[in-house]
């Protein structure tokens, strides 16, 4: 790991025991608060320093974040620069935090000034800075930074509005009021040839207090202007800054960055403390609120109105259907020529516990959908109750990956006492399947991805040191506790109600609805649907560097995904069953996740009408990662499915006399 950034990643705990208590905590700040896990307010005084920390640059364009000192950025002095510790989470998405030269004192307003140190000397980029700042400029890069771990906006106010965090004199956010998190680097001429680099910051730093006595800041917001450095005339910290308004602003007063040459620049700010309404608790709210809550509730409405129809189709036909078949195949007065004419799902009960092609690879694959579907559950059950605060910075993908761990118990029970109900010998080889196969195709292709973003000397690429940490969780506590759920799953395997036929019945030709594709794509379209909407945020939020927080609503539509897709695959597997086909066991596993088809289609949509990608990293990063996301959505959706239709088949046939 570079020692350049300072990070600090811990090491995995020796026991499971503290394994669990660090899943608690999901960050060094514990879980004792709503928004900010353990995080109590802040409280200052006037005069009391306070640092503005850059955290990244990001693009939606590139996908590829950078470090705030990759460009040449005045810095503070050598004692005042320092890089902040970083969880696992942070590392992974990028963060680089760290001091900038922005440092005020509260209640302290100022006019302008330089942030260099030095007001008679200007800074120089040359090439190869110049360029890349070039580059930045032209694929719309934003500026990331933080004040007392609030993110600072870049404010565009609507009509009628005078403050997008609520100000003094706008005290509630206004509906037509919108802002990006951070601040673009700068902008490009209207022909494109000519890039112009914000170098003068309005800081509008909001703060709440009750007593004149203690301050709590509540909003960072940020103005940035392009100036060209002959309007600055530096006189020891003061500067001159001209302003102008929309529309009448002229090229040539801006400060334009040349790819080819030596740009002299000054950076300048200028603070302004503003008294706001808005309490410390409420601070996150208005980042948090971004989308329209009508249209989740509509979704989720009409989700279930669907779930509904099809729990009641279900209940009035297939049950109804059921009662009969079994009554009439256990009354035992019944005749023999009539018990001949028996067809459907009663005559294959010899096979239908038949073990599938692969056994070994089916249990694995069900295994890893039990891991993924714990680390889910648990996850989305915090998060709702804002345990998982966007506040607490990775600490989500920190909790994802170390829940995920600890699911390879669950993993290994029940995937090995699956694995030994199709008879099957090899435990040990099992078990270790099941814990490499996923994630060894996650590690195998974010490691390939690691070299283009390395070679683009992005922030996103995994440093080696924190690559080996996740080996050891890998190897050194993952693994071994699948192995010690797949020692106990073993011991105990699933008891099927009829005993399996030694010649196998012959399948009769089935209709074109119930081959692999065609119920595939049927059983996907429902579930799809389901999750469509809470998919477009997620998207936004993964791709448009926003913030995520609709976990309530994420739950809601989690529990209608596990609903659908069960009885979807109870329904199929029904319908394959009285066409006499038995071989159910795959096609069960991938009809489920058929939802994950139109998630890969809705990708690509999602590509070509919301994203701005043209090169071949970016494009690569893209269908990478959303390909591995496909993956995981379809082991979790056909596991759901498999075990729904598991369950299914045990207590029918267990209802069944079977001489």
């Amino acid at each position: 790991m570079s020692s350049k950034y300072r990070q600090s990643i811990q090491t995995p705990f020796p026991s499971l025991l503290a394994i669990y208590f660090l899943v608690l905590l999901l960050s060094s700040d514990g879980v004792l608060s709503f928004y900010v896990p353990g995080v109590a307010p802040v409280e200052f005084k006037k005069g009391d320093p306070l640092v503005i920390k850059a955290v990244k640059m990001t693009s939606s364009q590139t996908q590829l974040p950078y470090s705030y000192y990759s460009l040449p950025f005045c810095k503070p002095n050598a004692s005042k620069l320092v890089y902040k510790s970083e969880n696992l989470g942070e590392v992974l998405r990028g963060d680089r935090i760290v001091s900038t030269p922005y440092e005020f004192k509260l209640g302290q307003n100022v006019a302008c000034q330089l942030a260099c140190h030095n007001p008679e000397t200007p800074l120089h980029w040359k090439p190869p800075y110049a360029t890349e700042a070039f580059s930045h400029i032209e694929h719309h890069y934003f500026v990331h930074m933080i004040v007392d771990n609030l993110p600072c906006v870049t404010k565009t106010i609507g009509p009628g509005s005078s403050s997008v965090l609520g100000g003094a004199e706008n005290e509630d956010t206004n509906a037509n009021s919108h802002f990006h998190v951070g601040y673009p680097l700068g902008f490009m001429s209207q022909d494109n040839q000519h890039a112009y680099i914000n170098n003068h910051l309005d800081f509008n730093i909001l703060y709440h207090t009750d007593d004149e006595k203690s301050f709590r800041v509540v909003g960072c917001e940020i103005t940035p202007s392009s100036v060209n450095r002959v309007f600055i005339r530096p006189k020891e910290t003061d500067c001159a800054v001209p302003r102008v308004t929309a529309g009448q602003q002229n090229f040539q007063d801006n400060q334009e960055i040349k790819a080819n040459t030596d740009n002299e620049l000054f950076f300048t700010y200028s603070v302004v403390w503003t008294p706001s309404a808005v309490r410390w608790a409420s601070r996150w709210d208005v980042y948090l609120q971004m989308t329209d809550a009508n249209i989740h509730w509509f979704s989720i409405i009409n989700s279930v109105v669907v779930v509904l129809f099809l729990t009641g189709i279900i209940t009035m036909i297939i049950i109804r259907t059921l009662r009969r078949d079994i009554a009439r195949y256990n009354n035992m007065e019944d005749s023999a020529e009539e018990a001949l004419e028996e067809v459907g799902w009663k005559l294959v009960h010899g096979d239908v516990f038949r073990p599938p092609r692969y056994p070994r690879l089916f249990a694995s694959l069900i295994g890893s959908g039990i891991q993924i579907l714990g680390m889910a559950v648990v996850t989305i059950f915090f998060a709702m109750f804002g345990m998982l605060s966007p506040a607490s910075r990775g600490a989500l993908m920190s909790a994802m990956i170390f829940l995920y761990v600890i699911m390879g118990t669950f993993a290994g029970y029940h995937s090995s006492r699956l694995y030994r109900s199709m008879r099957g010998k090899e435990w040990k080889k099992q078990a270790f399947m099941t814990a490499t196969l996923f994630p060894g195709i996650v590690f195998g292709t974010c490691f390939i991805l690691n070299f283009f973003i390395w070679g683009k000397a992005s922030s996103g690429a995994v440093p080696f040191g924190t690559m080996i940490w996740l080996l050891v969780l890998w190897f050194g506590i993952s693994l071994p506790l699948v192995y010690l759920g797949a020692y106990f799953g073993f011991r105990k395997p699933y008891q099927h109600p009829v005993r399996t036929n030694q010649i196998p019945r012959q399948i009769p030709p089935q209709p074109w609805y119930i081959k692999p594709i065609a119920s595939a794509l049927m059983a996907g379209i429902l579930p799809f649907g389901a999750m469509f909407i809470e998919l477009f945020f997620i998207y936004n939020a993964l791709w448009h560097n926003q913030f995520y927080y609709m976990f309530g609503f994420l739950f809601l539509v989690f529990l209608i995904l596990l609903v659908s897709v069960s009885q979807i695959a109870v329904v199929l597997c029904y319908f394959q069953l009285c066409g006499e086909d038995y071989h159910w066991w795959w096609r069960v596993l991938f009809s489920s996740g058929g939802s994950a088809i139109y998630m890969f289609f809705y990708a690509v949509f999602y590509f070509h009408t919301r994203l701005e990608i043209t090169e071949f990293i970016p494009t690569l990063l893209y269908f990478a990662y959303t390909g591995l996301m496909v993956l995981t959505a379809f082991l979790l959706t056909g596991t759901i499915g498999f075990y729904s239709s598991y369950i299914f088949l045990t207590k029918i046939y267990g209802a069944v006399k079977i001489d």
